[in-house]
């Protein structure tokens, strides 16, 4: 919650028809408003004058800048930029929090912690939620509390198998998420990417995993990375080598959102590794009524510029230096 503090500058201003003793009543007025926390009914009886009057002069005072209104908060800068980003990119909700010099791993627990606050107060009004998978995702799940909600049901966006980092697939994030909302949930028994097209499109032409995908595309609410394929948890996870990156740096790749790759316009690259993927692609991910997304770290800020503005992305969560980057930057 912000702090307000009232600055009261008396000075005279000439130009008006009031009396002296009416503009000494005015600065009295104010300053037992602004500075001394006095209701307008208190004020009346005070100075004798009517609720109308006083209503007036508190106006008056404000508009010839008797009275400056100030807002002293260390969290004002974030609001600032929490407005400039709804404005830009038309979005539902920003949230910025402030890095206070912090690492970036206490960055992200923070943006977590903020993110799964805004989810629960959600969730009494969505019956289903989407899962993508990466750090930030993991971030909020991890951050999640505690809740009795078996109306919710949890679905993984994207295939969630493989051997190394199991915490971040989504399967594991889909199943963390339905636990701490004593809930059911689906899983996708198959991996993010695969070696071939034709591998691929047998895996999704199976009923198990057909299903789930359907599902996902129904989701009421979903929660997403946006990522920078050149410096990727992909790559970690060992779902992308050397020559996948160099191909996609060839293919001028700028971001991924539930891994599928797209280009400075916002459209899915037209690329082998796209077409190797099992999950929803932007064009199921676009018609979800609410997509969220955690971004910290300015090498993302072309990436998440483009899917703003493409409004793949309907509620941001981000630390301030990110959001200032990306507001200096576009």
């Amino acid at each position: 919650m912000l702090l307000y503090n009232y600055l009261i500058f008396t000075s005279v201003i000439g130009g008006n028809e009031m009396t002296t003793e009416e503009r000494r009543l005015m600065i009295k007025v104010a300053k037992l408003y602004y500075l001394e926390g006095w209701t307008q009914n208190q004020i009346c009886k005070k100075v004798g004058k009517s609720r109308p009057i006083i209503s007036r002069w508190l106006k008056q005072a404000r508009e010839e800048r008797i009275v400056e209104i100030y807002i002293k908060d260390e969290s004002l800068h974030t609001v600032e930029l929490e407005l400039i980003l709804e404005n830009k990119y038309d979005l539902n909700e920003v949230t910025v929090i402030a890095t206070n010099k912090n690492n970036q791993e206490m960055v992200m627990r923070h943006l977590g912690r903020t993110a799964a606050t805004y989810l629960s107060s959600k969730i009494d009004d969505i019956k289903s939620i989407g899962i993508s998978w990466g750090k930030s995702v993991h971030a909020l799940v991890d951050a999640f509390t505690y809740q009795n909600k078996p109306h919710i049901h949890v679905i993984p966006l994207i295939g969630g198998l493989g051997q190394n980092n199991v915490h971040l697939h989504s399967n594991h994030l889909t199943f963390q998420m339905a636990q701490k909302l004593d809930t059911s949930s689906s899983y996708l028994y198959a991996p993010a990417m695969v070696e071939t097209v034709s591998l691929r499109n047998n895996i999704m032409e199976s009923k198990d995993v057909s299903e789930v995908l359907n599902q996902g595309k129904n989701v009421d609410l979903a929660i997403v990375g946006v990522g920078n394929p050149l410096e990727s948890t992909m790559t970690e996870m060992g779902y992308l080598n050397d020559k996948d990156r160099l191909s996609l740096e060839e293919s001028n790749v700028i971001g991924d959102i539930n891994s599928n790759f797209y280009d400075r316009e916002g459209m899915e690259l037209e690329h082998q590794i796209n077409d190797r993927i099992i999950g929803l692609d932007l064009k199921d991910l676009a018609i979800i009524p609410e997509v969220m997304t955690i971004v910290s770290g300015v090498h993302k800020i072309e990436a998440l510029h483009v899917a703003l503005k493409k409004q793949y992305i309907t509620t941001l969560f981000i630390d301030d230096v990110t959001a200032t980057a990306l507001i200096e930057s576009y």
